[in-house]
């Protein structure tokens, strides 16, 4: 592979303060060097060369980095993503703000599986081109002329910054500590403002607290995300079945809420996708029962817990908890038949409410004999 990190050979290059470029002269010392090691087709030899120009050039930034970040890109060809963190590291070392190293060395991070070094790299090049709109004014500009300059000088970065954002959100997804994902998800909200992943991002967000078993944090987070889109089903139906599951009063009321608003937004502003449609009805129901067999209505229930098993065919586990709430439902109401029919189906079904559901039926069965003595 030849040299391939874009390389400026300038008499004088303008470049935004925020975002370092690479700059190497034509006809210096450096620029020689760097032609004889591109005209080299041997991989093992141009690592050498590249090693010796870095120690050779060592008190020039521009020459460190560009050097660093082709050995990185060199070892990054051969397998070695160890090797290319560690040029790679050097080279953004010498130019923290260089949006080309950042985000090559965001792809050695994705194929380390490094999750929490590719949020790290993503806050910082979303940093630096953010910066570019911290601009002042100048004497005599009007704000339009400001924001047409500032779009100028972010657009040769945007595909860099897209690229940053997405593999950022990806890693969040895919961070399996709950702890770690939420300090994630703090440096993402403050690097990447008005993200068009901000709505995954706050369900992510929901999700963590919820493990995490923090509820202040949770009805905090849960507030703000629906501040900024407060008619939002996908997110109100996560809120929704995130707070049926707390032992608090509180909790159970915000989630009926939440279910409630769910299902009306469903009625006069559907998603588009019938399937998605369908899904997150279900799962306001079946929140919405929970709530009410939580607050000893159960009879209320019942019609809500029907309504989640119709809408929950085919999504397993979820179908498997509305049908556990409902057989639930129907013992605390003194159906026996329905309860019986109900949770059968119910722990027959791999999952967390399995063994629940045998439980409950083991209960019913116990009362039943007890009942028929007397």
């Amino acid at each position: 592979m030849k040299l391939t990190l874009s390389l400026f050979l300038l008499v004088a290059v303008a470049a935004s303060a925020q975002v370092d470029k690479i700059t190497i002269v034509a006809g210096t010392p450096e620029d020689q060097a760097l032609q004889a090691i591109s005209n080299e087709n041997d991989v093992q030899k141009r690592i050498a060369m590249l090693q010796d120009f870095v120690q050779k050039f060592a008190s020039e930034p521009q020459a460190v980095a560009y050097g660093n970040s082709q050995l990185s890109q060199q070892y990054m060809e051969q397998g070695d993503t160890s090797k290319a963190m560690e040029f790679g590291e050097k080279a953004l070392a010498a130019q923290p703000n260089n949006l080309e190293i950042i985000v090559s060395l965001t792809s050695v991070a994705q194929k380390a599986n490094a999750n929490d070094k590719i949020v790290d790299l993503a806050v910082r090049g979303a940093t630096a081109f953010n910066g570019i709109a911290k601009h002042a004014k100048a004497e005599g500009m009007s704000d339009q002329q400001l924001a047409d300059k500032i779009k100028t000088e972010q657009d040769p970065y945007r595909q860099s910054y897209d690229f940053l954002e997405t593999s950022a959100i990806n890693a969040l997804s895919g961070e399996t500590n709950e702890k770690q994902r939420m300090s994630d998800i703090e440096r993402f909200q403050a690097a990447f403002p008005n993200s068009r992943f901000e709505e995954q991002v706050l369900q992510l967000a929901v999700y963590s607290l919820a493990q995490l078993k923090d509820p202040v944090r949770l009805a905090s987070f849960s507030d703000k995300a629906l501040a900024q889109n407060p008619n939002s089903i996908a997110t109100l139906v996560l809120l929704a079945a995130t707070f049926a599951e707390q032992p608090d009063a509180a909790g159970t009321n915000r989630a009926e809420t939440y279910a409630r608003k769910a299902l009306d937004l469903s009625k006069t502003k559907p998603v588009e996708d019938p399937a998605k449609q369908k899904l997150y009805t279900g799962l306001a129901h079946s929140a919405l029962g929970y709530c009410l067999l939580k607050q000893e209505k159960a009879a209320a229930a019942i019609p809500e817990l029907k309504t989640a098993t119709a809408d929950l065919q085919g999504q397993k586990e979820q179908y498997s908890i509305a049908l556990f709430r409902l057989g639930y439902a129907y013992a605390k109401s003194n159906q026996m038949t329905a309860a019986k029919t109900t949770l059968t189906e119910a722990a027959g079904i791999d999952g967390p409410y399995q063994q629940p559901a045998r439980e409950l039926l083991t209960r019913i069965a116990s009362a039943s004999r007890v009942s028929a003595k007397k």
